[in-house]
């Protein structure tokens, strides 16, 4: 079994929306670490997540705003050898990126990221109160770098992904 290495936007991008929450890490300024499932929209490289106005999050954020966000799926027990501890794997397939959040205060893009948010869990179209906007706390990431891979993969998919890979770019 493998580790393969993807750059492809498209199969990133696949793998955030198959998601259903992500994990957020925060660091304080004293280096303490904070991480938070949270449920999260994604459009164009920018991760949208919501939250109450105040709290822990929020705190970190406003002194440090740098996170790591993890996506992972298609989580699978996979093993080499029955008898042989060492050869189990957890095959899963990886999202990884980092940026800095930002807020957004205004009424509509708060709704319309609002919107983005509910488009990862539903394709029906949402009312929100004047009340709910006002008081949720929206967070914008701009996704500075991203890494992806797939864990596990079996030797002869190396070989087929490989192909496409180059196929794909060469």
């Amino acid at each position: 079994m493998k580790t393969l290495v993807h750059t492809d936007k498209e199969l990133i991008e696949a793998i955030i929306r198959k998601c259903d929450i992500c994990y957020v890490g925060l660091a304080d300024t004293d280096g303490t670490p904070y991480v938070l499932p949270m449920n999260f929209g994604y459009r164009d490289g920018v991760i949208y997540l919501h939250s109450a106005q105040e709290g822990r999050s929020i705190s970190i954020l406003e002194r440090n705003p740098r996170v790591c966000i993890t996506f992972s799926t298609d989580h699978d027990l996979v093993f080499q050898h029955p008898e042989v501890a060492c050869s189990y794997r957890m095959r899963s397939k990886s999202v990884i990126c980092w940026g800095k959040v930002s807020f957004e205060e205004d009424f509509d893009k708060k709704t319309e990221a609002l919107d983005i948010i509910m488009k990862q869990y539903s394709d029906k179209e949402f009312r929100y109160s004047d009340p709910a906007v006002k008081n949720v706390k929206i967070w914008i990431v701009e996704m500075d770098e991203v890494t992806c891979k797939e864990f596990g993969a079996p030797h002869n998919k190396l070989k087929v992904e490989s192909c496409r890979v180059i196929c794909l770019f060469g």
